[in-house]
């Protein structure tokens, strides 16, 4: 057991605990109170902030290593536009340093995944950011179907002189591609047990069935207005589940994608404006989205930006107007109710699992440091000297 004494403990759920301990057992956490006493390791947080585990809701950690080139790119199979049946789990590393350097950062869980050269890139993975096999370190294996609108897909396949090379090309290998699996699954209903009759098996799919069956949503890479719009039409069109991924411009159509319902997870929003599609990035779009009724979380693309900087990003929004709490609940229970994991993560709750944080000031303030980081009730990272 740990029990972490005389913390202000941010719980992210109803209340802030000006002066309050949490005690850790078995991985969750067991009871959160005043003046509590057990026989456990203490922590004594006096004068320390106590926040759950950040949450990055994209990004590509292990997918793209540190400090190398070709030889840690595994994000992006730029040989064909269409391939669902990409796993993020078999290209994750989690022996890359970037997994310690979020740690660090108070970030513990993210979802990680294919990048967005392709139409349809494959299925993320929600997994916690601790440990060195990534089977023991998933939340949820086959979370969502990334999927990409706008340059990138344009962009790589132009070059090789192949569909898509337009925003329309684009949009037709999506549709066709879920005509398909729409047909695929009727077939394979219609057969019931009658193996004579069951469509050949079709590996891509097979991976699109969760998709059509609305076990998993569409994550829509989707910076300009028109390319989320889109993405909206042919989820409607097919009738399944969607995030709004990047969302870049969503500032600037707020009111339409808050009459549409679909929760948007904003980033990168740091850096430079490479490409033509972000020259509208802004700070300010979490704000005008939460505003409008939107669900937001905060993105880091890592490694865009580095995972650890999350809480830098969602600090740039505050600055920017969005108000603290939500701006702290973008990288929290936002986050993890947009992931479907608010059930474990994301707020300091009896209960869910303990991933808590404890800062030695607010982690807006970027001199703030991380003291200790723990994960599933186990020490994960702890600052020299503590």
């Amino acid at each position: 057991m740990i029990l972490i004494k005389n913390a202000k403990i941010y719980t992210m759920s109803e209340r802030v605990i000006e002066k309050g301990d949490i005690l850790i057992e078995n991985g969750k956490i067991k009871e959160i109170g005043t003046n509590l006493d057990y026989q456990a390791k203490v922590i004594d947080a006096t004068g320390k902030l106590v926040f759950p585990g950040f949450i990055d809701a994209h990004c590509h950690i292990g997918m793209w290593e540190e400090g190398i080139g070709f030889e840690g790119a595994d994000g992006n199979e730029m040989t064909d536009p269409i391939t669902p049946h990409l796993r993020a789990i078999d290209g994750i590393n989690p022996m890359d340093e970037a997994f310690e350097n979020a740690l660090k950062g108070g970030v513990t869980s993210a979802a990680t995944g294919p990048g967005s050269a392709n139409v349809i890139g494959g299925t993320f993975a929600v997994i916690k950011l601790y440990g060195k096999r990534v089977d023991e370190m998933i939340m949820i294996e086959n979370h969502s179907m990334k999927c990409a609108f706008g340059e990138n897909p344009k962009r790589v396949y132009a070059e090789k002189n192949t569909m898509p090379t337009t925003r329309m090309g684009t949009a037709a290998k999506l549709r066709e591609t879920l005509a398909k699996a729409f047909e695929y699954k009727a077939k394979k209903e219609a057969a019931k047990e009658d193996e004579t009759k069951m469509p050949a098996y079709d590996i891509k799919l097979e991976a699109m069935l969760p998709v059509v069956n609305k076990e998993i949503p569409l994550k829509a890479h989707a910076h300009r207005a028109d390319d989320i719009f889109t993405a909206i039409r042919i989820a409607k069109e097919f009738g399944v589940k969607l995030t709004l991924e990047h969302c870049t411009e969503g500032h600037l159509i707020a009111k339409e994608l808050s009459k549409e319902g679909y929760s948007a997870i904003i980033g990168p929003t740091f850096g430079n404006k490479p490409k033509f599609e972000l020259k509208n990035k802004s700070f300010e779009t979490p704000k005008v989205l939460v505003e409008a009724g939107v669900k937001i979380a905060i993105m880091t693309d890592s490694p865009v930006i580095p995972l650890e900087n999350l809480p830098m990003c969602s600090a740039l929004a505050y600055k920017s107007g969005l108000d603290e709490m939500e701006a702290l609940k973008a990288i929290s229970i936002s986050a993890a109710e947009i992931l479907g994991i608010e059930d474990r993560v994301g707020s300091i709750e009896v209960g869910k699992d303990a991933d808590l944080v404890i800062w030695d000031n607010h982690p807006f303030d970027l001199q703030s440091n991380v003291e200790y980081t723990i994960v599933n009730g186990e020490i994960a990272y702890k600052r020299k000297n503590m």
